[in-house]
């Protein structure tokens, strides 16, 4: 029996996709829910293992900028 996402909270939700990456319902429930301001950055699949690198290295400085900005000034 699938849960009922529209029941769970954005952090609960979050956790159930992190387990269960292959519901694509559940990860649609969780994108379906970002604000429409956030900000949307796209990836287009690599041409070869230079590109993956560089695409993979930009994600991490993105997400690593996230996470400083999230995390508060100790």
């Amino acid at each position: 029996m699938k849960p009922q996402f529209d029941q769970m909270t954005r952090k609960e939700l979050r956790d159930y996709v992190r387990v269960h990456r292959d519901d694509l319902e559940a990860l649609d429930a969780l994108v379906n829910r970002r604000s429409p301001d956030a900000e949307v950055i796209m990836f287009h699949p690599p041409k070869n293992k230079e590109e993956e690198q560089e695409q993979f290295e930009l994600f991490k400085r993105i997400v690593d900028e996230k996470t400083r900005k999230k995390t508060p000034e100790s």
